[in-house]
């Protein structure tokens, strides 16, 4: 079975939107309603999510880039949260394909370390994957929790990501736990200089998995420009997608129609 991409959108910039973790491209809903006039969006879901459950492609980030490549247009690509992984590999090994990046509460490195003060416990990610081979659903509803963790209305968020979730079936255990070793491992820092397109670096400002320093660091390092929307956590396209549209704008605006 070959990747599942969503097609949405009247309006004539390209846009390619790549989700999170345990999720699937439905859950951009709000944000594909908000850009609907001005983008033509292309929405993955990712290997082993959504409606690409049984695409036999590793969650990796150059292969999941070179497949959503092949089967779109030039354009602008959005990764939020571990999409902004892919996101990141495709503008830097793709440059031709990737005409502008966003990288929304997405770092080129997750975890916490001596050089890096910026990133989450490492210990969240190892428990995470121990947990995932005992109770997948109680870990699943963990990570969820953690991700509406810090919104303005943090019940509401954890309501509407629960029922997106499962909404086009149980994400595969396999994908989960490659993706839970990308947030580990992955470190693209020192790529960030080599970044030759626009790029913006858009955080949460309540964001509890994703911390504003870390998109702040990437956005200096890269030369993008940094923006956090007031009262968003880790989902900022839930309940704020009109903010996020805007905070997209002057990015987009450098994207050839």
């Amino acid at each position: 079975m070959s990747l599942y991409i969503e097609r949405a959108g009247r309006g004539p910039v390209p846009l390619v939107l790549i989700h999170g973790w345990a999720m699937h491209g439905g859950v951009f809903a709000p944000l594909v309603e908000a850009l609907a006039e001005r983008c033509a969006l292309y929405v993955v879901d990712l290997p082993g999510h959504g409606r690409s459950r049984h695409c036999g492609l590793p969650l990796e980030p150059s292969a999941c880039a070179r497949a959503i490549a092949a089967a779109t247009p030039p354009a602008a690509w959005l990764g939020w949260s571990l999409g902004g992984l892919v996101a990141l590999a495709a503008a830097l090994e793709q440059p031709a394909r990737v005409q502008a990046l966003a990288m929304l509460c997405a770092t080129p490195k997750f975890v916490r370390d001596a050089d890096w003060p910026h990133g989450n416990d490492p210990a969240l990610v190892r428990r995470l994957a121990q947990d995932l081979e005992t109770d997948y659903h109680a870990t699943i509803e963990r990570f969820l929790a953690l991700e509406a963790m810090g919104s303005q209305d943090p019940r509401a968020e954890l309501r509407r990501l629960r029922g997106e979730v499962f909404a086009h079936g149980e994400p595969e255990l396999r994908v989960l736990q490659e993706g839970l070793r990308l947030l580990e491992d992955t470190d693209l820092r020192p790529a960030l200089a080599g970044l030759a397109q626009p790029s913006a670096w858009l955080a949460g400002r309540r964001d509890r998995l994703v911390h504003p320093a870390a998109m702040r660091w990437s956005a200096q390092a890269s030369g993008g420009r940094f923006a956090e929307i007031a009262h968003a956590g880790h989902a900022p396209f839930l309940g704020h997608a009109g903010a996020l549209a805007e905070a997209l704008a002057p990015l987009l605006e450098q994207v050839p129609a």
